[in-house]
């Protein structure tokens, strides 16, 4: 497949604390999970730097497969590890390659039966594909970020609507770069649980801005499947705001497995 940017956003998928704990639920200790992730995304059009949609020159089309696990070393620490592979094209360029890699730890700051605050540092080695959605490939040398993420969940509230479970989190990060400008980032998630607790919904916006460039703003929405200890999702991403980015849209695939 010879499709563009595979951009990693397993870091920025956030789960409800009965189905992963990836944001501002950590693992408990001695758990774990493994998602493997795939995106196919294409753009006919971006955003000039004023935020006015142009059409692009050729089409561009983004793929990755990406892989994200994490761990609980302890009750309040939970060690994770993410990276790709892309391979892409786009009006000046055609390649393929691995991603960055990205390895970090989360730590419980506080938690009750409903609410989680979290606190998030990593480290990513870049690769030779693209390292940002808006660089060219193999543009990047070291990554480091800091994020803040705060969830809550909803037990009776939720049952009163008709719903098993839901919950809410938003994450705030900031990732300072290597030869890439430094960038600030916020995610949102919205998920809820049915069917007698075997499927989710999920609703994501995922945001961000690199200091004195682009800037982007991306919604998706997919349903999650238990089957055991397995999940399954599927799941559509559109870009719908941004600066100096591709208006990217496709499919997204994963498969979860709890350990």
């Amino acid at each position: 497949m010879k499709t563009g940017v595979g951009v990693i956003v397993l870091a920025t998928l956030a789960l409800s604390p009965t189905i992963g704990r990836a944001g501002a639920w950590v693992q408990p200790k001695g758990k774990g999970q493994v998602i493997l992730k795939y995106e196919a995304m294409r753009a006919d059009g971006g955003f000039d730097p004023i935020g006015v949609e142009r059409p692009l020159l050729e089409p561009r089309e983004d793929a990755s497969l990406g892989v994200f696990a994490e761990y609980g070393l302890t009750s309040r620490l939970t060690l994770q590890i993410k990276g790709d592979w892309q391979d892409g094209r786009d009006a000046f360029v055609d390649y393929e390659g691995r991603g960055p890699i990205e390895a970090g730890l989360t730590w419980q700051v506080w938690r009750d039966d409903r609410n989680a605050v979290s606190l998030y540092g990593g480290y990513a080695d870049a690769g030779e594909g693209r390292n940002a959605g808006y660089a060219p490939p193999g543009v990047g040398e070291h990554d480091w970020e800091a994020r803040v993420s705060a969830g809550r969940s909803f037990g009776a509230t939720a049952r009163r609507l008709g719903m098993d479970h839901a919950f809410v989190e938003v994450q705030v990060a900031r990732r300072l770069r290597d030869d890439l400008p430094d960038e600030t980032r916020m995610d949102a998630t919205a998920g809820a649980r049915f069917g007698d607790g075997d499927w989710m919904a999920l609703a994501q916006a995922f945001g961000g801005a690199a200091d004195g460039g682009a800037r982007w703003l991306s919604l998706e929405a997919s349903v999650v499947r238990d089957l055991g200890s397995w999940s399954v999702q599927a799941g559509w991403r559109q870009t719908v705001a941004g600066r100096e980015t591709s208006v990217a849209h496709g499919p997204v695939l994963a498969i979860w497995r709890r350990f």
